[in-house]
């Protein structure tokens, strides 16, 4: 048995196959086999084969299905055999999926126990060390919770699996990595932003903006932009308007929001803050700062996707391995329709290439 050396290797879940998942992953990586090679990249579709099948739509198969035996431990029988694998795509299909129906454009149970079991397997994967990145396609949230897993999302779920909790993790939206403009041409404008709440009602956001939840959002943060090799400072934002005027319009500013960041730049991160939001995305948007932290979900993701709609890709601070997705959801009014933009899902597959092989400079 020939042994190919060690290759970065990736996994995609397909999400709720019902959704775009399968239809982005066939439009994005059937047509060009070779670039596994160039890159000598290992990429590892999880999810059911039927709906990945169905996508194909007469396309030859570009992927190879790795037949596991139930007898042996899963994640060891996957790297054995990868190592035995030149570059290329591979596909896993977890247990149990290839029984159930996946109607495409349906929100459904069945599309909710193929997401939450790829999961699952990408988890298993990722702890035993077979896979250094993970992409994940849109998922059902609602789905995935009547198909039994009590988790908000991917974020969540990956948290609690690979052992960090949910506390330990940092939301995070990227815009696409600018590229060198020509001569005469003003820069594009990119907007990075993390978040220090994620889906709470507006009403609970004040009683959790924390100096803990502050200060491990700006270390996540600090350290993905020196992944990408930026240098510029994080600001900061304000929660109240004005950053709360000193005090004059709530006290959270000057209470939490202020000695958090204080005490952040004494641990030698750049960061500058509170600032009003208005303001600080103005300047963020033309390159004074490499990323800008939110207090809270639409104060941050309002602007970043006026900017980024649709090419932004979803981030997973914390984690021990890569994780990026798409900033869209399912689309299942788009399913089979070939409208779906591409562009989110090669970004968060390009984005994750370049954080795990350490080229994202």
């Amino acid at each position: 048995m020939k042994l190919h050396a060690p290759a970065l290797t990736l996994a995609v879940t397909l999400g709720d196959p019902c959704g775009l998942g399968p239809e982005l992953v066939v439009r994005a990586l059937a047509d060009a086999p070779q670039h596994y090679q160039e890159r000598g990249e290992r990429l590892l579709i999880i999810g059911p084969l039927s709906a990945l099948v169905r996508a194909l739509e007469g396309r030859p198969r570009f992927f190879e299905v790795l037949e596991l035996d139930d007898l042996y431990p899963l994640a060891e029988q996957v790297s054995a055999r990868l190592v035995a694998c030149a570059p290329g795509a591979y596909f896993i299909e977890p247990k149990g999926l290839s029984e159930l129906d996946y109607p495409p454009g349906e929100p459904t149970t069945a599309g909710g126990i193929a997401a939450g079991r790829s999961l699952e397997l990408a988890v298993r994967l990722a702890k035993a060390g077979v896979i250094q990145g993970l992409v994940t396609c849109p998922l059902n949230k609602a789905c995935l919770q009547e198909a039994g897993f009590a988790f908000p999302g991917h974020t969540e779920f990956l948290a609690e699996g690979l052992g960090v909790g949910r506390e330990g993790v940092t939301m995070h939206l990227c815009g696409p990595m600018p590229s060198d403009p020509l001569p005469g041409e003003a820069p594009q404008p990119v907007l990075r932003v993390s978040l220090v709440t994620t889906h709470p009602p507006l009403s609970e956001v004040p009683r959790l903006i924390t100096r803990e939840r502050i200060l491990r959002s700006l270390r996540h943060t600090a350290d993905f932009v020196a992944r990408l090799g930026l240098s510029g400072p994080i600001g900061v934002c304000g929660l109240n308007p004005h950053a709360g005027e000193s005090g004059r319009i709530g006290r959270e500013d000057e209470e939490v929001v202020g000695p958090a960041v204080r005490e952040a730049k004494a641990l030698g991160l750049n960061v500058e803050g509170p600032i009003p939001a208005d303001t600080l995305f103005h300047f963020a948007a033309r390159g004074r700062y490499a990323a800008v932290l939110a207090m809270y979900h639409d104060q941050g993701l309002g602007p970043l996707k006026l900017l980024h709609f649709g090419e932004a890709v979803n981030v997973t601070l914390g984690l021990p391995i890569v994780r990026t997705s798409p900033d869209h959801g399912t689309g299942y009014d788009l399913v089979g329709t070939g409208k779906a933009k591409l562009t989110s899902f090669v970004a968060a597959l390009d984005l994750a290439r370049r954080l795990v092989d350490g080229k994202a400079g």
